[in-house]
C-alpha cells in the first residue's frame, strides 16, 4: 500500500499506548488498530485532528505516502 501509518512509532514516542490513546481520543480500540495496521480504507479528518492534537503532531509524523504500485486487493 502506497500510504503508510506510522501510529505505532508516534506512540512509541510519547510513550503512550493504542489502550489510552482510544480514551483519549474517544474512538473504539478496534477502530484505532485498523488505522494502525493501515486496514483503513478512509480517516476523517475530525479523526486525524484529534489523534495529532492527543499526540501532538503533525498529519504527516502519521502517514506517509511512497510510491508504488498499488495494493492488488483494492
Amino acid at each position: 500500500m502506497p500510504i503508510r501509518v506510522h501510529l505505532d512509532r508516534v506512540l512509541n514516542e510519547r510513550r503512550m499506548t493504542l489502550s489510552e490513546l482510544s480514551e483519549r481520543v474517544d474512538i473504539t480500540l478496534a477502530n484505532l488498530s485498523i488505522l494502525k495496521t493501515g486496514k483503513a480504507r478512509a480517516v476523517r479528518f475530525s479523526t486525524l485532528e484529534a489523534i495529532c492534537a492527543v499526540l501532538d503532531c503533525q498529519p504527516g509524523d502519521l502517514l506517509e505516502w511512497t510510491p508504488g504500485p498499488p495494493d492488488p486487493e483494492e
